[in-house]
């Protein structure tokens, strides 16, 4: 039976990827900033099999100091985290964040700061007890900064060199790092954006993707897989050529 911490556990891909666990008898601690739908994600596991689900509210970009007043609760009520999935962020406006300092660094705080932040605490945690696996959310967008969404991009490029560093620590100490980029999937934070419909994925098949590659101890996880090979042609364009396209 595993017992599995999500940060951001109402999310959409986080969801799904719990039903799968839930499926397997696994017993859940879950963190979300919106009360009543951690409520309703609670039930639905238990529904589905979870042999304990534990809600914990909390907006994890509110104030890092929060953060170890949950993790305190959390190995109260699990005594050990086998696997920690950190899926919260946020897609921000990249023309309303060139013209709004505050914003962009509000947005470069939800979707990197704040996740290195709660990186740290829960790879001392993990570290401490010589097992475990920490996941976190990251995204094709950090692979290379594009016009259309540099913010979020730089934000998500900091998280995975961060965790590109994190991993080797880790590994030594009986912890394994996975970093998972996805591409465009359909969830609320891709609505209403004008997405080619053959490069937008299902939360399901993201999810099984994503669990599947948990348990096999990938170190970095495209999802869907063809992204890795559309980001290894957008990295390998010259500058000469990059700065002339609208990507």
């Amino acid at each position: 039976m595993k017992k599995i911490l999500i940060v951001g556990a109402t999310s959409t891909i986080a969801n799904a990827c719990a039903r799968l666990w839930a499926g397997e008898g696994s017993e859940f601690f879950l963190v979300a900033r919106d009360k009543q739908k951690l409520q309703q994600t609670c039930a639905d596991l238990q529904a589905r099999g979870a042999s304990a689900v534990v809600p914990y509210t909390m907006d994890a970009n509110d104030d890092i100091v929060l953060h170890r007043a949950m993790l305190e609760r959390c190995l109260e009520t699990l005594h050990c985290v086998d696997i920690c999935l950190i899926a919260y962020g946020t897609l921000p406006d990249q023309s309303a964040c060139e013209q709004d300092v505050e914003l962009a660094m509000t947005e470069f705080a939800n979707n990197g700061s704040t996740v290195i932040a709660l990186l740290t605490s829960v790879a001392n945690l993990m570290a401490a007890q010589h097992s475990g696996t920490l996941a976190v959310i990251s995204s094709v967008a950090g692979d290379r900064g594009r016009p259309s969404n540099y913010v979020y991009g730089s934000a998500k490029a900091a998280v995975s060199s961060f965790c590109e560093g994190l991993r080797p620590r880790l590994f030594k100490l009986g912890v394994h790092v996975i970093t998972i980029k996805p591409g465009f999937v359909d969830t609320p934070m891709t609505q209403g954006l004008a997405l080619p419909a053959f490069l937008v994925a299902q939360p399901q098949a993201v999810a099984r993707r994503i669990v599947a590659g948990i348990e096999r101890k990938v170190a970095v996880l495209y999802v869907p897989a063809f992204w890795a090979l559309i980001m290894f042609s957008i990295r390998a364009l010259p500058q000469s050529l990059f700065k002339r396209l609208n990507l």
